[in-house]
């Protein structure tokens, strides 16, 4: 169930660019459908920029310029941002002005024509298969929540599936028997991904051993539960995946999206196409997948420098 913006999550000052800005929050729960997590990274950017604006007595979003805006991202550059915080803050800017633009509130963007940071492309770091297999061996499958953990790993690894993703499947989202489940990427669209044979095993064990006597207890619809019968939080899951990459040897670092990377390098090594695997990942643009050829590529090259003579 989506939780819409509150009233409390308003900044402090009730002005005139607040009260737009929580409209705003309004249209992307309601009407645009977008994830709980995606609103409120919105409102976190949004809320800093309100905070920002009173601070130079600016309240009415009419009145601000793109001095200001350029000015909003200096102070954040000087607050020693990452680039691509300042550019998630700058878009959450230019998406919250077009609203105001469509709904006549405002007669041009500010945001529109304001400096972007240049933002160095970051290669997904990805486990070895050797040390997925680790990671997804590591639970002890003689107990319940070993069970659990497993069958979570083998289905992450599985379908490439965001965490966000996973944690808001239902059990009615699961056909075990052909082999599939239903899941709502980001902007709730709906896509359905395989699951591979290893974690049906893991899956079909975990809902005959484990998940009916947890769920009995609160009637809980998610697929994958804790031992109290509640959904898994985000920082519960994470917590989950450190503590078997720990078990595991792992050394590199992990990430909540390493498995997702991981599973879209693995299948591009393997020969998969890549429209299929932008399918597979439920990408928008085949450019957000083309980051794996990159990925490919390096390891290509490291192949080539271990294994040739005169490299």
């Amino acid at each position: 169930m989506r939780r819409h913006p509150e009233p409390q999550d308003r900044p402090a000052a009730d002005t005139a660019l607040a009260r737009r800005v929580a409209d705003f929050l309004l249209h992307l729960s309601i009407e645009r459908g977008l994830s709980v997590n995606t609103v409120d990274a919105y409102r976190r950017d949004l809320h800093q920029f309100c905070e920002f604006a009173a601070s130079a007595g600016l309240d009415d979003p009419a009145a601000i310029t793109q001095d200001e805006i350029d000015r909003f991202l200096t102070h954040l550059k000087r607050k020693n941002l990452a680039p691509t915080s300042v550019s998630r803050k700058l878009a959450a800017l230019r998406t919250f002005y077009k609203f105001l633009c469509r709904e006549g509130h405002v007669q041009g963007s500010p945001a529109a024509t304001a400096t972007q940071p240049h933002i160095a492309r970051r290669i997904p770091g990805t486990l070895s298969i050797a040390e997925v297999d680790a990671l997804l061996n590591a639970p002890d499958m003689h107990t319940p929540n070993g069970l659990r953990d497993r069958a979570m790993l083998e289905t992450l690894y599985s379908t490439g599936m965001r965490i966000s993703e996973i944690l808001t499947v239902r059990l009615a989202d699961l056909n075990l028997g052909e082999g599939w489940l239903r899941c709502f990427g980001k902007g709730s669209k709906e896509r359905l991904v395989t699951i591979g044979r290893t974690a049906a095993e893991c899956l079909h064990l975990y809902l005959e051993q484990v998940r009916p006597r947890w769920a009995a207890r609160t009637g809980a619809e998610e697929l994958f539960l804790t031992d109290r019968g509640q959904a898994f939080s985000r920082s519960g899951f994470w917590k989950v995946i450190k503590k078997y990459a720990l078990q595991a040897g792992i050394q590199k670092k992990i990430t909540p999206h390493t498995l997702r990377h991981s599973f879209a390098t693995h299948l591009l090594d393997g020969g998969a196409d890549l429209r299929v695997i932008q399918e597979l990942l439920g990408h928008a643009r085949i450019a957000t997948t083309q980051i794996y050829t990159h990925v490919s590529t390096q390891r290509l090259h490291e192949v080539y420098r271990k294994a040739h003579p005169r490299a």
